[in-house]
């Protein structure tokens, strides 16, 4: 679980320099759109990375409720 949570957190980081880098008046339309893609891709395994975190805590916490009824 640590392993995921290092990715997240490195997908994050690598998220916020691409704002960064797409905030920059400097950018290519060319890069931009690059850029963009990366991002959305990285946004998508963050989601999907928070979804299956979010059902595995649904799993646990009904499991829980069973063993306390």
């Amino acid at each position: 679980m640590k392993e995921k949570e290092n990715n997240l957190e490195q997908s994050f980081l690598e998220l916020n320099e691409i704002i960064k880098k797409l905030e920059s008046e400097d950018v290519s339309l060319e890069d931009s759109f690059s850029l963009y893609q990366e991002g959305v891709k990285l946004l998508k395994s963050c989601n999907d990375s928070i979804d299956r975190v979010e059902k595995q805590l649904i799993v646990l916490g009904e499991s829980k409720e069973a063993y306390n009824e």
